[in-house]
């Protein structure tokens, strides 16, 4: 059981690194470039165009804070629900764009969203699709297992009772 548990707890590290990575990454890479971060939004079609906008202005910070507090091990239970719930918008953004052919790539690092050639590559669209799922099972592993190793948030100590 000690072994397990040994692992477990580094597993979890392993999955707060590719998440909060992954998360802070996509953030970092959009906020240099506010143009092409609301682009990487309206490009979807599913917002009027200021809240698009507003989104694409915003949403860099929310991902950069998100990978930060996942990176460093703070509020991992919360932040894993909302980097899950994010991830998963996510997944349906992507699936509604290739259902309705938008030639669009995500924008997910900060590349604007269009394709260079305009076109629907399918292949894309499923690699996406398949990454952010991935996302989304490590959310759902780091809001089942938040405690793990060189994490700020500590595991409850569980108090043997008298006698034993």
């Amino acid at each position: 059981m000690n072994l397990i548990r040994k692992w477990s707890s580094w597993a979890t590290f392993l999955a707060r690194l590719i998440l909060g990575g992954t998360l802070l990454a996509a953030g970092y890479l959009k906020i240099g470039n506010s143009y092409n971060a609301q682009t990487s939004v309206r490009v979807y079609k599913l917002l009027p165009v200021g809240a698009a906008n507003f989104l694409g202005l915003t949403l860099p910070w929310v991902e950069v804070a998100l990978g930060l507090f996942l990176i460093v091990g703070i509020w991992v239970r919360k932040v894993a629900v909302g980097s899950g719930v994010l991830m998963a918008i996510f997944v349906f953004a992507i699936g509604q764009a290739w259902a309705r052919k938008l030639p669009i790539n995500c924008g997910c690092f900060g590349n604007g969203g269009v394709t260079a050639d305009g076109k629907v590559h399918a292949l894309t669209y499923l690699t996406e699709i398949m990454r952010d799922i991935g996302l989304v099972l490590i959310s759902y592993y780091l809001y089942r297992f938040p405690h793990g190793k060189l994490g700020l948030d500590k595991a409850p100590v569980i108090e043997k009772a008298q006698g034993e």
